[in-house]
């Protein structure tokens, strides 16, 4: 019985070692190229949804130079990846890369409130 006790504790934090490995290596190569990773959660095609596509593309295009990526995820076609990200409320924008992970959840309107909640200034 100890073998398998001791085997599992170290099985489980190889595999969590093989887990965050890609995850580091990942983003030092991203943040030296400046790149954005932004995921914008949505509802269906409403007219908020919508208005949230076209302000954070605007975002993407004007402020971030084009020098962003920017997955849209409509949470009725793909509900496993609204769970996976713990999704609550849409319209939910998630800047994945830069480090840290920032959200920021409702009315994407004002894009210096966006800016500033999401840490998007360029240094």
């Amino acid at each position: 019985m100890e073998t398998n006790q001791t085997s599992r504790p170290s099985s489980v934090a190889a595999l969590r070692r093989v887990d965050a490995t890609p995850a580091l290596e990942k983003s030092p190569a991203t943040r030296l190229t400046g790149k954005f990773v932004l995921r914008l959660f949505v509802a269906g095609a409403t007219a908020r949804s919508c208005q949230a596509v076209r302000r954070v593309r605007e975002l993407c295009e004007t402020e971030l130079k084009g020098n962003c990526e920017l997955e849209v995820i409509d949470i009725y076609q793909q509900p496993s990846l609204a769970r996976a990200n713990q999704i609550v409320a849409t319209p939910t924008l998630i800047k994945e890369i830069p480090l840290p992970v920032r959200r920021f959840i409702g009315n994407l309107l004002n894009l210096a409130g966006l800016f500033v909640e999401l840490d998007l200034i360029t240094k």
